[in-house]
């Protein structure tokens, strides 16, 4: 009996590891919002690390979070790097490049799980508002994969890009 249920175990393993095996190698998490300022005003909120920490929600999720800031206070080269609790992490943020319709960041994790991922925050007029879209996307190693099949990564972080979307909005409409 034990010997079945030891092999039927096994097995249930094996299968397991072998579905997160045929998982994609990447992943892309993506939110937009419609935010009734001007793109100047919403690209100035997302080029300063500074300003972007103001409605930042990964940011807000620790109180006590340390944080440096290098480089430029805006723009190509600006720099943060943080340490947090648990939930939040550490590693860097740095822009790598800006240009008016959009904003591209990488993002180093260093934990709890080490990660290499780029952010791009594009920006596009609609009349006299801006639809600003978040994007991540990154690499996922095997043992991602494996924690991706018990959570669904995407409604967890895509939840948080909308909390800070929705920060972003509030922010950016205050005359």
């Amino acid at each position: 009996m034990i010997k079945t249920l030891a092999l039927a175990g096994a097995a249930a393993l094996g299968l397991l590891l072998a579905y997160a095996a045929t998982r994609p190698d990447g992943f892309t998490i993506a939110r937009s919002a419609t935010v009734n300022a001007p793109p100047e005003k919403v690209h100035a909120l997302i080029n300063d690390l500074r300003a972007f920490n103001t409605w930042n929600p990964f940011d807000k999720k620790d109180p006590n979070i340390r944080g440096v800031y290098r480089g430029p206070a805006a723009g190509p080269g600006a720099h943060y790097a943080f340490q947090g609790n648990q939930e939040v992490g550490s590693g860097t943020l740095e822009i790598v490049r800006s240009e008016p319709q959009q904003v591209t960041m990488r993002l180093d994790m260093l934990e709890p799980f080490e990660a290499h991922n780029t952010v791009q925050f594009s920006l596009a007029r609609r009349g006299d508002a801006t639809e600003v879209t978040w994007v991540m996307d990154g690499r996922t190693p095997y043992l991602a994969k494996i924690i991706h099949i018990f959570l669904d990564v995407d409604r967890m972080v895509g939840g948080e890009f909308e909390k800070g979307l929705a920060a972003l909005k509030a922010r950016a409409e205050r005359t």
